[in-house]
């Protein structure tokens, strides 16, 4: 029987690649959904239940301050039960590291007498692929054995190692007890602890090699700010990986957990969103990709010459036909993405305008050649002038775009469209590709730059012919075209993507973000992924309701570049408005729903922390700014001025150029650059 996918809103996580670890919110892991502890893509930790004389502490109070660290603080009130206060608690401070998770048990007393108390902790051993742990799957337990002073178990390339320092130590079917004696003194404590290290020879991938910059120092009016961005660079800290045979090159995972590992377009849309913030990992993020770049061609990995991937994972993918995408059977390396290819030919243009050195971006030019090619000899299947994507293994991902869910491209009646599919805002990444690869070989002396003008051009001629729609409040463009070359009329936020590519005029622009913030698509705390008059419209569907956090940055960017600053800075506060409901870490989506329903609500198996999604403070914070750069040692320009919605503030550690700079911006939303 397959079960359903488990939730994961009301859990407590931590993450630092390549180990995560997801609990209740008291601390406990209970064999339940995706609880446990994770290598890559096992699980190697399915429980570990804390007792004291046998009961489980009461949970009074948790605290996560940083994105490495948490604590979880119980009573244990039986040892007293004739006292109205509790003097007794339990705090477990579980940190986790590259690796490597270790808890401390704090026990302490306020009583006067000495407290003999038995400690165990119940630790459940799963070899659970991560794919079978979203499935509902039965689980693979382990029985580990002693290896000198700790425990060992392993699954073929998998092994974990287990500690519990002054334990006895009792193993059963697939886990291990461990108990400690203790005595607490009067008005005194007791100290414990354990550990899990764990690690897969076989992922491809490790934790990052090189360390994140400092942090950005954020002054501001309303403290909002300032708990938003620390809680991003807590959770992209956590994300940051290596591939184990370039541990200098670093980039972003996906999302934790189901995809802790490299996805085309979610590393490299994350590490355009923070080009002023930490530019290596653009750098790192591009090489790793064009290692990888495909060279053959391929039907069963969706692989042809100059493609970028989709994704990475230490054996092949399988799904349920409960997921999102359906029965889905993916080989090791996938590339079935329409986009990542010309989204990696633009952040190679956009790093190199922000300061990345000829020198690193030389060697990515035949990469980039390539990419070029892939958009014009095999990413037109049809030869109709646009992108499209049609799986033909039946195992495949059906939608190849971001919102890559089987359900999600829809006409305005509800019903679902039939492929080959033109995605309208792969058509705008694929203009701005091909004028941006044109800048890049003009300036690097390589020919062919007035080719992917010309391309560009004839591109932008046959989207305006194709893809404009029209309904009772005016003309729009158009989700994409279907396998007759309709016009697909589906409202939703695609058409956000296309602003500030310039595949769109600037009457055009006005269009889009007048649609983009009626009522039906602007949520009040972001852009809805469909129209909420759509027939198949739910506040809680995937990517036909929900608001995806990065899909909205992305467009209040696209609308500070055309222009509509004060459209920008709604969703801006917006989103600021929604991530005050999780805590200030914002979730890779969220509801639907408007002030009036009650505002959003957890989508309950989003991803977190998610690259994107926390990369989306920086756009939030800057994008009605319009930072421009300058050149290698020049500041930026801030070219965009509209009252913040936030009130003064301040953001220091930023570059651009290899020049490290701090924006002062007041209430007026004027920006003052100067160097650190």
């Amino acid at each position: 029987m397959i079960s359903p996918q488990p939730l994961l809103h009301d859990l407590a996580v931590l993450a630092v690649a390549p180990l995560q670890a997801w609990s209740g919110s008291d601390g406990q892991l209970r064999r339940h959904g995706a609880q446990g502890i994770y290598c890559a893509d096992t699980r190697v930790v399915d429980e570990a239940v804390l007792t004291v004389n046998g009961e489980e502490p009461e949970f009074i109070g948790e605290s996560a301050a940083q994105g490495s660290e948490a604590c979880f603080v119980g009573l244990v009130r039986s040892l007293d039960p004739g006292n109205a206060d509790p003097l007794v608690t339990v705090t477990r401070r579980r940190i986790i590291q590259a690796g490597r998770i270790t808890e401390d048990i704090l026990i302490a007393s306020d009583q006067q007498e000495p407290a003999a108390v038995a400690v165990e902790l119940r630790l459940g051993i799963d070899f659970s692929p991560m794919m079978s742990v979203k499935s509902g799957a039965p689980r693979h337990p382990a029985t580990p054995h002693r290896d000198g002073g700790h425990w060992v178990a392993q699954t073929g390339q998998v092994t974990a190692s287990i500690g519990a320092p002054g334990a006895s130590a009792e193993t059963y079917d697939g886990g291990i007890t461990f108990r400690w004696d203790v005595t607490i003194p009067p008005r005194g404590e007791a100290r414990l602890a354990w550990w899990v290290e764990a690690d897969d020879a076989k992922a491809p991938f490790m934790s990052g090699g090189v360390p994140a910059p400092a942090p950005l120092l954020v002054t501001a009016q309303d403290p909002r700010l300032a708990s938003l961005v620390a809680r991003a660079q807590a959770d992209l800290q956590g994300l940051r990986m290596s591939p184990v045979d370039a541990p200098g090159e670093v980039f972003l995972a996906a999302g934790a957990p189901w995809f802790f590992t490299l996805f085309g377009r979610d590393s490299l849309i994350a590490a355009r969103m923070l080009l002023p913030v930490d530019p290596a990992l653009a750098a790192g993020t591009l090489r790793t990709l064009a290692a990888r770049q495909c060279t053959v061609h391929d039907p069963e990995t969706a692989g042809q010459p100059g493609k970028i991937l989709h994704e990475v994972r230490r054996g092949e993918l399988r799904l349920p036909a409960n997921s999102h995408n359906g029965e889905l059977r993916l080989p090791p390396v996938y590339y079935g993405t329409v986009d990542a290819t010309p989204l990696w030919i633009s952040l190679l243009h956009d790093a190199w305008k922000w300061g990345m050195p000829d020198g690193d971006v030389q060697p990515l030019l035949g990469n980039l050649e390539a990419a070029l090619g892939w958009l014009r000899d095999w990413a037109d299947a049809d030869g109709d002038g646009f992108l499209e994507y049609l799986d033909t293994t039946g195992h495949g991902l059906a939608n190849q775009g971001w919102k890559d869910s089987g359900d999600s491209i829809r006409w305005q009646d509800g019903t679902q469209a039939v492929g080959p599919i033109a995605l309208a805002e792969v058509q705008g990444y694929a203009y701005r590709a091909a004028l941006d690869g044109a800048e890049l070989l003009e300036a690097f002396g390589r020919p062919g730059a007035e080719e992917w003008r010309a391309y560009a051009a004839a591109l932008a001629a046959n989207f305006r012919a194709s893809f404009w729609c029209r309904d009772e409040l005016g003309p729009y463009p158009a989700l994409a075209l279907d396998a007759d070359k309709r016009a697909v009329d589906g409202v939703a936020s695609n058409m956000g993507h296309l602003l500030g590519s310039g595949i769109l005029s600037p009457e055009e622009s006005d269009v889009v973000a007048a649609r983009l913030m009626q009522p039906g698509m602007f949520s009040g705390f972001g852009i809805r992924t469909l129209d909420s008059s759509n027939g198949g419209y739910w506040p809680l569907r995937y990517h036909c309701g929900t608001v995806w956090t990065h899909d909205s940055a992305i467009i209040l960017e696209g609308l500070a570049r055309t222009g509509h600053l004060t459209d920008a800075a709604r969703i801006a506060s917006g989103l600021v408005d929604a991530a005050a409901s999780f805590d200030y870490r914002l979730p890779e989506l969220f509801s639907g729903h408007s002030p009036e329903a009650g505002g959003p609500l957890p989508y309950p198996s989003s991803c977190r922390p998610q690259a994107w999604a926390a990369a989306s403070a920086v756009p939030i914070l800057l994008a009605a700014l319009r930072l421009e750069p300058q050149g290698p040692g020049r500041l930026p320009v801030a070219a965009g001025k509209v009252p913040t919605p936030f009130g003064p503030f301040s953001v220091s550690g930023l570059w651009a150029g290899g020049v490290q700079f701090t924006v002062d911006v007041d209430s007026r939303g004027k920006a003052e650059i100067s160097p650190m």
